[in-house]
C-alpha cells in the first residue's frame, strides 16, 4: 500500500509543477480551514496523550501553525518568484536567475513531543515549496496522530498528502523509498539512522535534533526575570522540549539568590506544595512510562554522584509524572550531565569566570540552543563569538522559535538545516540555477578551437585582469 500511494505521489508532484501559485495558496487555506474545524479534538488528543494543558495546546501547538500558515500564504509569491543574479561582462549578452523549484515527494517524519506542530510547521514549506508528502506522525502520541490523519485527509488528496500511521516497523517501510527529500525531527541516535537510510537513495536530510541546551546566568543579570523566564522555559510541556534549557550555569556570586527565585516562580507557576505541583492542571505529563522510569534512573544517578535535590525529585512512572526538579551540584559525569535529559529536571552549577563556562561548552558537541541572562555587553560578545549552536537568545529563552523570519535549526549533532518561514521554503525546493543566452553569444566564440595567438592573449588577459 506505502508504495503505490508512494508512486502515485512522484506521478502527482509532476502534475504539479505546472499548477499555478494559486493552487498552492488554495491547498495551504485548505489546511488551515481544517485545522480550526478540528481545534477541540487536537485539545483533548493532547490531553488524552500526555495530559498537556488546554493553554499550552494552544500556544505551543496549535498558535506556531496557524502563524507560519498566515506569514507564507502572505510572502510566498515572493519567495516563488525567479530571483535575478548578476552575469559577469564576459558572458555579455545573457541573463541569469535563481528558479526555486519543488524537490518532489517527500517524508515528514514527526516526534512525540510536540506532535502537532512538528509535523504541520514542516509539512507547510513542504507543500508552499509545491512538493507532495508522506507524514509519519509519532506511535507514542496516537490520538493526536490519529487527529492528524483527520485534518490531512480534510485537505488534501492522498496523492497530494497521505499520514502513515504506524510503529518503528512502518518508518523503516517508508525509508526503502527513494523520497526526494526527508525531513526528520527526533534524537540524534535516530537522526544518524535517518541518514544512512537517506544516503543509499541520495536523498536530500533536513535534521531536526536537539542535545544538551546551556543556560547561563551572570553576577548582572536580573535574577527574578531570569529565574521566572527559565522556569518557564523549562517546565513547559513538562520539559520534553528540543530547546528547552538542559542545564544551568549561575555565576557563584548570585547563584544562591537565584536558586530561591527559581524555586519561587516554580511554585508560583505549579503551586506551593509538591501535591499541589502532582496535581496542577498546568503541568503535563511524560509521553511513557518508559521516559519517567529513565527520568527517575537520571535523578537517582545523579544523587548518587553527590548532586542535591533542592526542588522536586519526585517520579512515579506508572503515572507518567515527573516532578519539577531542581539539582545543585550536577557532577559533569553523571548521567543527567551526560544525556539530553528531555524531561522537568535542570542540573546547576556554578562557575566564577565566564571563560569556564566557554571553555565547558565548546569541549561538548553544538547545542541546538544556547541561552545567556546577562547585561554585560563584554560577556554577551565573548558568548556570541566564542561558542556555537543552532539558535543563541539573550536574556530569555525559547522565543526565538516563534520568529518566522529567524532560521531554526542545529549544528552537527543537534542538527542539520533548518526551516521556518522563508527558510523552510527553501529547504524544500532546489534553487535552479538558469541563464538565457541572447543572439550576442555568438562573442563567445572566442573560447572554441582552433586557439591562435590572437585568442591565447586575449585568455591571458583574462587571467591577469581577473575579468
Amino acid at each position: 500500500m506505502l508504495e503505490k500511494i508512494f508512486l502515485h505521489q512522484k506521478q502527482y508532484a509532476l502534475k504539479l509543477r505546472s499548477e499555478s501559485l494559486k493552487t498552492r495558496i488554495q491547498s495551504l487555506e485548505a489546511l488551515e480551514k481544517a485545522i480550526e474545524s478540528h481545534q477541540a479534538e487536537i485539545i483533548e488528543a493532547l490531553k488524552k496523550d500526555f495530559n498537556k494543558p488546554e493553554a499550552e495546546t494552544l500556544l505551543s501547538e496549535i498558535y506556531p501553525v496557524l502563524k507560519e500558515l498566515h506569514f507564507t500564504r502572505k510572502n510566498l509569491k515572493s519567495w516563488s518568484g525567479p530571483r535575478r543574479v548578476q552575469t559577469p561582462w564576459t558572458l555579455f549578452g545573457s541573463q541569469s536567475f535563481i528558479q526555486p523549484e519543488a524537490r518532489g515527494v517527500c517524508l515528514l517524519i514527526g516526534p512525540w513531543n510536540y506532535p502537532f506542530q512538528l509535523v504541520f510547521l514542516p509539512l507547510i514549506s513542504a507543500i508552499a515549496a509545491g512538493n507532495c508528502a508522506i507524514l509519519k506522525p509519532s506511535e507514542l502520541t496516537r490520538h493526536t496522530s490519529s487527529v492528524i490523519k483527520k485534518i490531512a485527509e480534510a485537505a488534501f488528496a492522498t496523492e497530494h498528502v497521505f499520514v502513515a500511521e504506524g510503529g518503528a516497523e512502518t518508518t523503516q517501510e517508508l525509508l526503502k523509498f527513494p523520497f526526494d527529500h526527508i525531513f526528520f525531527t527526533g534524537s540524534t541516535r535516530v537522526g544518524k539512522i535517518i541518514m544512512e537510510a537517506a544516503a543509499k537513495h541520495l536523498s536530500s536530510v533536513t535534521l531536526e535534533l536537539g542535545g544538551k541546551s546551556p543556560t547561563i546566568v551572570d553576577a548582572t543579570a536580573d535574577l527574578a526575570v531570569a529565574a521566572e523566564k527559565v522556569a518557564w522555559a523549562k517546565f513547559i510541556n513538562a520539559g520534553q522540549t528540543c530547546v528547552a534549557p538542559d542545564y544551568l550555569f549561575v555565576h557563584e556570586a548570585v547563584a544562591s539568590s537565584f536558586k530561591k527565585h527559581l524555586i519561587a516562580a516554580i511554585q508560583k507557576f505549579y503551586g506551593s506544595s509538591a501535591e499541589q505541583i502532582q496535581h496542577s492542571p498546568d503541568l503535563a505529563r511524560m509521553a511513557s512510562v518508559n521516559h519517567t522510569q529513565r527520568l527517575k534512573n537520571l535523578i537517582d544517578d545523579a544523587v548518587a554522584k553527590k548532586a542535591e535535590i533542592i526542588f522536586g525529585g519526585h517520579c512515579e512512572p506508572e503515572k507518567h509524572y515527573c516532578s519539577p526538579t531542581l539539582l545543585d551540584k550536577a557532577d559533569p559525569h553523571s548521567l543527567v550531565m551526560q544525556e539530553e535529559i528531555f524531561g522537568p529536571i535542570l542540573p546547576m552549577m556554578t562557575f566564577k569566570e565566564i571563560s569556564e563556562v566557554i571553555h565547558f561548552i565548546n569541549e561538548r558537541p553544538k547545542p541546538l540552543a544556547l541561552y545567556f541572562y546577562s547585561h554585560s555587553q563584554m560577556n554577551s560578545e565573548r558568548i556570541l563569538k566564542e561558542t556555537s549552536s543552532g539558535g543563541l537568545v539573550f536574556n530569555d529563552s525559547l522565543i526565538h522559535f516563534v520568529n518566522p523570519h529567524l532560521p531554526f535549526g542545529g549544528v552537527n549533532h543537534s542538527g542539520i538545516g533548518s526551516y521556518h518561514g522563508w527558510h523552510g521554503f527553501q529547504t524544500f525546493s532546489h534553487e535552479k540555477a538558469v541563464l538565457k543566452q541572447s543572439f550576442l553569444g555568438k562573442m563567445l566564440r572566442i573560447m572554441y578551437p582552433p586557439y591562435s595567438s590572437f585568442k591565447m592573449n586575449a585568455l591571458k588577459t583574462l587571467l591577469r585582469w581577473r575579468i
